[in-house]
């Protein structure tokens, strides 16, 4: 089947997915909103974690499944959706309650449907939004060194054409780039800020406000947080702590291999820059672990 699209022309391929898209929208009120969110951290491994959850039996993605789509977007404003879309619009990307039904009496428990995004941790506006519609769901996140994701961060800018600054002259240029962007998403609720997408190499790995802003919406007991290290050194351990969280069986693994790395993935973090991100990250590492109550190993 996969091959037979693969072949099939592009026209036939949009009258195909328009037709799709126009049964979803009819039958969008059949269609519950998404049990749990991976919400993040950008080049932390949410594309992995996305992967691995996706090869499990009682889970969805998204209705119809494009190939390597992880996202909606719906709660990403501006950028993807410069008009507001409708909660009927989100749920017509998720299956059925019946299919779901059909689905658990093979398996013996409730399928769970889901969709991942960097973003949604990252934006202090999306909590809000995801709790209005699904104040049920539950989340994951998972963090890394937030170091090596500044330098992962920015070699992925590198690599799509779109960082011309050196990590130094990016470092030094980010309270520029950001200055005042924050301000004006909080203000408009539609405002995009590419700007706080792109360049907030730094920022993005001051994990505690993010994770405290999504605990003012919702319980602790709601939200996993996952460090990166676990999820590729001891995988199945770590998937099975997931499964545990989302109320589903286990299950063995196919595969553990990484997704979603850059093709500088193996250099390393430039010293000097690495030792005074090394020292901006060490009190926000500290209090990270209090709050947390575990040890990081970051230091």
């Amino acid at each position: 089947m996969a091959d037979l699209k693969d072949r099939s022309p592009r026209w036939a391929k949009a009258v195909a997915g328009s037709v799709t898209r126009a049964y979803a929208l009819r039958t969008a009120a059949l269609r519950p909103v998404p049990d749990f969110l991976v919400i993040g951290s950008k080049r932390g491994g949410t594309t992995s974690l996305f992967r691995y959850l996706s090869d499990h039996p009682g889970t969805f993605g998204l209705f119809p499944q494009p190939r390597g789509k992880k996202s909606t977007d719906f709660f990403f404003p501006g950028q993807h959706h410069p008009r507001p879309r409708s909660e009927e619009w989100y749920r017509s990307h998720f299956h059925t309650e019946n299919y779901r039904r059909l689905v658990a009496r093979r398996l013996g428990y409730r399928p769970l449907s889901f969709e991942a995004s960097p973003y949604y941790i990252w934006d202090p506006r999306v909590a809000g939004r995801v709790r209005d519609i699904a104040p049920e769901i539950k989340a994951i996140l998972v963090i890394r060194n937030p170091v090596r994701r500044a330098w992962s961060h920015y070699q992925e800018r590198v690599q799509n054409g779109v960082e011309p600054l050196t990590f130094k002259q990016a470092l030094a240029a980010e309270s520029d780039r950001l200055d005042g962007e924050l301000d004006r998403m909080l203000v408009d609720p539609r405002y995009y800020s590419r700007a706080f997408d792109w360049y907030s190499y730094r920022s993005r790995g001051e994990y505690l406000p993010q994770i405290m802003n999504w605990h003012a919406h919702f319980p602790a007991d709601q939200l996993l947080v996952l460090r990166s290290d676990d999820l590729y050194r001891d995988t199945q351990r770590t998937m099975d702590l997931v499964c545990n969280f989302l109320a589903l069986p286990t299950h063995r693994m196919q595969s553990t291999k990484p997704f979603n790395s850059t093709w500088r993935t193996t250099e390393a973090v430039p010293t000097q820059e690495g030792q005074e991100l090394a020292d901006h990250f060490k009190v926000h590492n500290l209090l990270l672990e209090e709050y947390l109550e575990t040890r990081l190993g970051w230091s």
